[in-house]
């Protein structure tokens, strides 16, 4: 019987069941459509705007009732509080809102829970330091209050708010930042009355800037706040953690530029208390920390641990403590920062210890932040001691003013009123760095300083450093000169300070220099000679400018370069003096003989002035100036200007292109065995004077020439010089020869004016008088001889001669068209190593007629006239 029944009774569950679900499965079809939305949309719009605290607005509202019951709402939008600005706080154009189901049975409509997806955040920070979220919380806090003062159940509770694949906008104030979160998962709810949890997971991102979002880490947030009658009064506990976080894309996401650091990071912080007293542990991590451009045999790796009490209504810390192994020792530090609200005798206090720290590490930190450094380099020694800073209040300087012993009083000398009392440095203790010793990156022999000492002392009068106080040492090594070499070092938070005095061999100098990475090392190693002398100040800061900011441009636009804000560089000052130095590089036939030269290192050039030299026969001066940047797409030209004495044009193409001596079994196995190849010359640009110029039978006075070199060769854009009596103005190329078998090539062309009838007729021993001789001409000449230059010689000539009287001395004749006449117009041709006459006219009254002439273009010209017959007389 009892059998029986058992049955029953589950058939009779699993029929009620069925009807339950039948029920429920005819409202969702059935009942949707006979409720009024219209009716819920200005109710749900006041609950959510009640809860947020916010003006809410919204398109339309459709219900749900599966997988629960809500609302399906669109175009969501809670506006700002007109203090944080005009810009809503939050928009989503897809908003699920859940309801409470008991509150129905109430008879109330309650949102249990809003979820958005895809939404945009804005979090604001207002000038007076307030952030926008903060009336949030007030507005659920007064609620609490007020229904715990009147004793009514219901209030306004706060629903359980979520978005995902959201994004978190950064403003301050009007100005929206280019920092936001990216694909981030926000949750906010009530856990407890008074008790408020956050969870925050997202991507850092930066709109301005194209980063790889994998490498910019992710950031997680746990938040616990519970209710207090002051926000500042609110307890909390805070877990934030940055994972994952390249060091590169962290840079750029942070400072706008890669400075080219690689490495992983990651950064954990953990709070408990409240703005009033919050203690504070921190810890960051990283890994693998290196330049891009090499990777280092031991990257630089560092955990540091902090722990603080931070007070953020008065902006105080006490208590820091910071603790990091560094390779093989540590660092400490410790100190306390009195807030605003401290009053005038709070003065920080902070220690830092370091006991055998590598030198090592130092030098890798360097390296890591800056370019340029020998990656080879190699350091070795350790740094251990202590320093303090301890700034002196106002009132401790009073005590130490009236401590201090007066000096006697002079007569005759009144006193100072209100003269500022002596104080002294904030910074004391000292460093010192034992058994240091830097090898490799081409060093022939380490760099050994036994013990070094850095101490505090006065910094420079600089108000833009900010910088009172730096730590400073001096010690000197030997570099290869008669003495040693004595190096100071001046280090302060911005940047740093070095001068070096004394005497360094050449190839001292030059390992010095290579691993300084200063540009342009290779230049001396063409120079050999005596030891220099060195008087150099470098200076700059830790870390170089940030480059140009390549900003994200609209569709269709180009981007553009934003300049990065204005920032020191590097700057290296002073002179290098040399003597009795040998120059030697492929492009010069011959070596170059300095017996005396100084360089000037400014920020924006450097000069050789003066320079000194000889060049085979040829002796002269010279100054050479480099500019030490240029904007691109401009070359950096390096411009000189050189000064002879007398010269002599066989003797300059001798120097600078050597002698082509008849072949010889010996010459001829030297030309075999020579560059196929002639090397390129420097890109140069100046100008050469000279006293004089010997020029075949003829010399210049003064010859000032403006040459652009090239790479086989050069220009000259402009030549002037006295000749004759008169000037010549004059341009040219040359063109070295480019394989031994090739000659050097001239190409010449120019205009005389006033040349002195007299000189002209002493080159060929005339006798003549008259007007100024005007004219213009071009040749062509190939050669390396002076009788290969003549016989290859092809141009052309014109001239035009007023007024003249010829007479030719002994037995030589001339044309009698020309012992008087009143104009000469004549153009000659200049071939096969002679000038013949061509077109040409001589004019006396009415009279004219042609002249036959050639010259034979030797050192010695001579010219030979042909007989003519007159011209018939015009009317």
């Amino acid at each position: 019987m009892i059998d029986d029944i058992k049955p029953r009774q589950k058939n009779r569950k699993r029929l009620w069941l069925a009807l339950a679900a039948l029920a429920a499965i005819l409202a969702v079809i059935f009942v949707p459509p006979y409720i009024s939305v219209s009716r819920y949309k200005s109710r749900i719009t006041q609950l959510i705007s009640a809860s947020l605290g916010r003006p809410v607005r919204l398109s339309s509202v459709e219900v749900r009732l599966l997988p629960r019951p809500g609302f399906l709402l669109t175009d969501l939008t809670v506006e700002e509080d007109p203090a944080y600005g005009a810009e809503p706080v939050l928009h989503a154009n897809t908003v699920k809102a859940s309801i409470r189901l008991l509150s129905l049975w109430r008879g109330r409509l309650e949102i249990d829970t809003i979820s958005v997806d895809e939404a945009s955040l804005n979090v604001v920070r207002a000038t007076a330091g307030h952030w926008n979220l903060d009336s949030l919380l007030r507005t659920a806090t007064s609620q609490d209050r007020t229904a715990a003062s009147s004793g009514a159940e219901h209030r306004v509770k706060l629903p359980y708010l979520e978005a995902t694949n959201s994004r978190i906008n950064i403003k301050s104030g009007d100005e929206k930042l280019p920092f936001s979160l990216v694909d981030a998962d926000i949750s906010f709810w009530q856990q407890n009355p008074g008790d408020w949890r956050i969870r925050l997971r997202g991507q850092p991102a930066r709109t301005d800037l194209s980063l790889e979002q994998a490498d910019t880490g992710i950031v997680r947030l746990e938040a616990n706040l519970r209710q207090a009658p002051e926000l500042r009064q609110m307890p909390m506990h805070i877990d934030l953690e940055w994972r994952e976080a390249q060091l590169g894309q962290l840079t750029r996401l942070v400072f706008g530029s890669d400075p080219g650091w690689r490495g992983n990071l990651t950064g954990e912080l953990h709070l408990d208390g409240t703005a009033e007293a919050a203690q504070i542990r921190t810890r960051l991590r990283a890994s693998g920390v290196h330049r891009a451009e090499f990777s280092p045999a031991e990257p630089m790796d560092f955990d540091a641990n902090c722990a603080l009490l931070a007070h953020f209504t008065i902006r105080a810390i006490d208590n820091l403590v910071c603790d990091s192994p560094l390779g093989s020792g540590r660092i400490r530090l410790t100190g306390n920062l009195p807030g605003n609200l401290s009053g005038p005798a709070a003065a920080p206090h902070f220690t830092a210890e370091l006991d055998r720290v590598p030198v090592a590490l130092g030098l890798d930190a360097l390296r890591t932040v800056r370019s340029g450094m020998a990656p080879g380099l190699v350091a070795s020694g350790t740094a251990s001691g202590k320093l303090t800073y301890a700034p002196a209040t106002e009132e401790k300087a009073a005590q130490d003013q009236q401590a201090a012993p007066k000096p006697p009083a002079r007569k005759g000398r009144k006193a100072v009123v209100g003269a500022p009392p002596v104080v002294q440095g904030p910074l004391t203790g000292s460093i010192a760095v034992e058994s240091f010793q830097l090898s490799g990156a081409g060093l022939s022999e380490p760099i050994r300083i036994a013990k070094l000492v850095l101490e505090p002392a006065s910094a420079s009068a600089d108000p833009a450093s900010g910088d009172s106080q730096v730590l400073a040492a001096t010690t000197t090594f030997p570099a290869g000169g008669a003495s040693p070499l004595a190096a100071s070092a001046r280090l302060a938070l911005s940047g740093y300070q070095l001068t070096l005095h004394g005497q360094a061999s050449i190839g001292r100098a030059r390992e010095l220099a290579r691993i300084a990475g200063i540009a342009n090392v290779s230049a001396l190693d063409a120079l050999a000679g005596e030891p220099l002398t060195l008087d150099l100040a470098a200076d700059g800061p830790w870390m170089p400018p940030p480059a140009p900011i390549l900003a994200i441009a609209p569709a269709g636009a180009t981007p553009a370069a934003v300049p990065a804000p204005a920032s020191p560089a590097d700057s290296l000052t002073g002179t290098v003096t040399l003597h009795n130095a040998n120059w030697k590089v492929d492009y010069l036939v011959n070596h170059v003989e300095i017996s005396q030269a100084t360089l000037h290192l400014a920020a924006t050039e450097l000069r050789w002035d003066p320079v000194v030299f000889s060049y085979g026969p040829l002796k002269g001066t010279a100054t050479l100036t480099l500019p030490a940047a240029c904007a691109l797409p401009q070359p950096c030209t390096p411009r000189f200007q050189v000064q002879f004495g007398a010269l002599d044009a066989a003797v300059i193409q001798t120097s600078f292109l050597g002698a082509q001596e008849k072949t010889t079994l010996l010459s001829t196995l030297i030309e075999r065995l020579r560059p196929t190849a002639a090397p390129a010359w420097p890109r140069l640009e100046g100008t050469v004077k000279a006293e004089s110029l010997l020029l075949g039978p003829v010399t210049l006075r003064e010859p000032v020439a403006t040459i652009a070199t090239l790479a086989n060769g050069a220009e000259i854009a402009a030549f002037d010089a006295s000749l004759l009596g008169g000037r010549v103005h004059g341009a040219g190329l040359f063109h070295a020869a480019q394989t031994p078998k090739d000659k050097p090539s001239y190409k010449l062309e120019g205009q005389f004016e006033k040349l002195s009838p007299q000189a002209v007729g002493q080159l060929f021993g005339w006798r003549s008088s008259g007007s100024s001789i005007d004219g213009n001409g071009k040749i062509e000449l190939t050669g390396f001889t002076g009788d290969d230059l003549a016989a290859s010689a092809a141009g052309a000539l014109h001239f035009e001669w007023k007024r003249g009287t010829v007479a030719a001395p002994g037995s030589a004749s001339v044309p009698p068209v020309l012992t008087r006449f009143d104009t000469w117009t004549a153009d000659a041709g200049i071939a096969k190593g002679s000038l013949t006459l061509k077109n040409n006219e001589v004019k006396r009254g009415p009279h004219a007629e042609p002249v036959q002439a050639s010259v034979t273009l030797t050192e010695h010209p001579k010219i030979a006239f042909q007989s003519s017959q007159p011209a018939q007389a015009k009317r």
